[in-house]
């Protein structure tokens, strides 16, 4: 077992013997978004680290941080390698939807596509409180969790050809974007992400570089 997937799995408190089957996800997600915090810290105290697997390890296995999507979803993928899935990653664009448009600066969600059984899922762990805590299909299929209800939907724009939606328990009457992804833009490389971080640090209308 690689140092990352054993400190992953103390991190959230699952045990080292036990196989991760695609039926175990459910519980993974679950145990990732209580365990590891989404949060911008080392955004506002200008302490970001370069986006590479042994700085993702250091801050959030053995510092045991948070962090924003990026970091979240590359440990993640990174885990899910690890454990003998067949994971890439992607970017999005979030939807901003107080102003019914998609943000400004661009292409910085990162997110994972998953395919298990020919049949690609959206995996994330790193969308705040918006988490569908569950892989979700590709095909439009409704899923649901205690975090709320969860569909794909094919959507051709600018921004990408899907769109996550969701109704949150509590919150949504209807169904609402949370990003647009491009199915066929993988990110070849982790450090592809340093751009997203750059972004997400310096560009004026970066929603996470003003407050913690």
């Amino acid at each position: 077992m690689s140092e990352l997937n054993g400190l992953y799995r103390q991190r959230i408190g699952m045990p080292e013997n036990e196989k991760i089957t695609f039926a175990a996800l459910d519980r993974v997600l679950g145990l990732t978004a209580k365990s590891i915090p989404f949060e911008n810290f080392s955004i506002i105290e200008h302490r970001a680290s370069v986006i590479a697997k042994d700085n993702l390890v250091r801050k959030l296995l053995v510092d045991k941080e948070g962090g924003l999507c990026y970091e979240l979803n590359a440990l993640l993928y990174f885990f899910l390698i690890d454990n003998g899935f067949h994971a890439i990653l992607t970017r999005g664009v979030v939807y901003n939807n107080e102003a019914q448009a998609y943000l400004t600066i661009g292409r910085t969600h990162a997110a994972i596509l998953l395919v298990h059984a020919d049949q690609t899922y959206l995996v994330d762990t790193g969308f705040g409180g918006n988490l569908p805590l569950t892989p979700v299909p590709m095909t439009g299929e409704t899923v649901t969790s205690r975090n709320g209800a969860f569909r794909v939907r094919k959507a051709h724009s600018e921004h990408g050809d899907y769109v996550l939606e969701m109704k949150l328990k509590h919150k949504d009457n209807d169904w609402r974007i949370g990003y647009a992804f491009d199915s066929e833009k993988s990110v070849a490389d982790v450090a592809e992400l340093n751009e997203i971080q750059t972004i997400i640090a310096e560009h004026p209308d970066s929603p996470f570089n003003k407050h913690p």
